[in-house]
C-alpha cells in the first residue's frame, strides 16, 4: 500500500488552469494584489495567459488556500467557481455542449475527465427519480480540498444551467467537508437545500433532465470534436490500472465496486479483469484498498463523519473491519490518525458536532 501511494505521490495530479482562470480577478475584487500572491505561492503568472496550460493539482490547491489566507475570504473557492462553466473544460467542454442530450453530455464529461484534471474524477449516477453528478478529489497530498470542491460545484451548476436553461435547478447540493461558519454565500448562489459532511461533492437533480435535448448541431462539427479528443486520448497513453482507478472512485461511493460489477463496466469477466491488472503488477483488491485509503483519509480529515458512517460509505460490513484495514495501511487507528490532524482551533467545535450531527442530517 505504501509503495503504491509513493508511486502515485511522485506522479501527482494535474489540471488545466482554465478551471482556476478567475483567481487573479477574484483576488483583485477582494483587494489583494494578484502578482504578490502568485509570487508567494511560486506560481508563474504566465500560466494564466492560456487556459490550456497545466498546473499540478497540489500547486493549484495550495494557491487557493493561500488566497483564502491573504484575502480573509473563507469562500474564495466558491467565488472562483461562480465565474466558470463549460468553457473552462476546454475541448471536452465543447464536446459536452454539442452532445445530443444532457445525459450524453455528462457521460462524455465523465469519460474524458482525465483530459481536464488528473487529481479528481467526475461521476454520474441515477437513483430512482434523482440523478447525481459527482466530483471526487483523490489527490491525497493537496491542501484546500474544500475550496476546490466548492468551486467545482459552482462551475458545474453553471454548466448544467447552460445545458438545460434557466428552469433547471438541483434539488440538493452536497459538500464533502464540514459546514462553514457562514452559509450566506452558499445559500445566495445555489438557492437550494445544502448538505455538508457528505460522502462526496454532488449536484442532485431530477433524473428527467438527462433526457433533455440539446440544440441540434452540425454532425460534422461533433465528429471533428470527437476525433480531436480521441487523438488526445491516444496521446494521453492512459494505462489500464489508471482506468480502473477512475471507475472505482465513482463505483465505490455508489456501492457498485465489487469485482464482477466493475469488470462488467469494461465488458469482461472478473477473472479477465484481474488477469489484465496482474500484467501491470497489481490486482483489483490492491486498487480497491488504495481508493478506500484515499477516501478514508479525506473523510477523516475533512468531515465530522463517525467511524461507522465512514466504514459504511467505504462498503465495509462492520466498523471493526475498516479499523483493522486502516491500521494496516497507515500504521494508526482511524481515530488516532484523525486526532493527530485536527486543527486545534476546531477541536472543541468538532467534538460537539461529531456527537450531535450526522452526515445525513447535515443540511442547511
Amino acid at each position: 500500500m505504501r509503495e503504491a501511494e509513493a508511486k502515485r505521490k511522485r506522479a501527482g495530479g494535474q489540471v488545466r488552469i482554465g478551471g482556476a482562470f478567475a483567481i487573479p480577478a477574484v483576488l483583485r475584487n477582494l483587494g489583494a494584489d494578484p502578482a504578490k500572491v502568485l509570487a508567494e505561492a511560486r506560481v508563474d503568472p504566465k500560466l494564466f495567459e492560456d487556459p490550456n496550460n497545466l498546473i499540478s493539482f497540489a500547486a493549484r490547491s495550495a494557491l487557493i488556500a493561500l488566497c483564502v489566507a491573504r484575502t480573509g475570504c473563507p469562500h474564495f473557492g466558491l467565488l472562483v467557481g461562480q465565474k466558470h462553466g463549460l468553457y473552462s473544460l476546454g475541448l471536452t467542454g465543447l464536446l459536452v455542449k454539442y452532445s445530443p442530450d444532457v445525459g450524453t453530455a455528462l457521460r462524455n464529461l465523465v469519460r474524458h475527465t482525465h483530459l481536464h484534471v488528473t487529481g479528481a474524477t467526475f461521476g454520474l449516477a441515477v437513483d430512482g427519480n434523482v440523478a447525481s453528478f459527482t466530483y471526487d478529489i483523490y489527490e491525497p497530498h493537496a491542501d484546500g480540498h474544500d475550496q476546490s470542491g466548492d468551486g467545482a460545484m459552482a462551475a458545474f451548476y453553471n454548466g448544467l444551467r447552460e445545458l438545460c436553461g434557466a428552469d433547471w435547478k438541483p434539488v440538493e447540493v452536497r459538500f464533502a467537508h464540514r459546514k462553514p461558519a457562514d452559509l450566506g454565500p452558499f445559500r445566495r448562489f445555489f438557492r437550494v437545500p445544502l448538505c455538508f459532511d457528505a460522502e462526496q461533492y454532488a449536484l442532485r437533480f431530477a433524473a428527467y433532465w438527462l433526457n433533455h435535448r440539446l440544440p441540434e448541431t452540425d454532425p460534422e462539427l461533433r465528429r471533428l470534436l470527437q476525433s480531436q479528443i480521441d487523438a488526445l486520448e491516444a496521446h494521453f497513453g492512459d494505462d489500464f490500472p489508471d482506468q480502473v482507478r477512475r471507475v472505482l472512485r465513482s463505483a465505490l461511493v455508489a456501492r457498485h465496486a465489487k469485482a464482477d460489477q466493475v469488470a462488467a463496466l469494461f465488458s469482461m469477466h472478473s477473472r479477465s479483469l484481474n488477469r489484465h491488472l496482474h500484467a501491470f503488477g497489481t490486482s483489483f483488491q490492491q486498487l480497491l484498498d488504495e481508493i478506500r485509503y484515499e477516501y478514508a483519509r479525506q473523510m477523516l480529515e475533512d468531515s465530522t463523519m463517525e467511524l461507522g458512517e465512514i466504514a459504511a460509505a467505504l462498503d465495509y460490513a462492520a466498523p471493526g473491519i475498516f479499523t483493522r484495514a486502516f491500521r494496516r495501511w497507515s500504521g494508526a487507528a482511524p481515530a488516532d490518525w484523525r486526532a493527530a490532524r485536527k486543527p486545534a482551533k476546531q477541536g472543541s467545535r468538532d467534538a460537539t458536532l461529531g456527537s450531535t450531527r450526522r452526515r445525513r442530517t447535515g443540511r442547511a
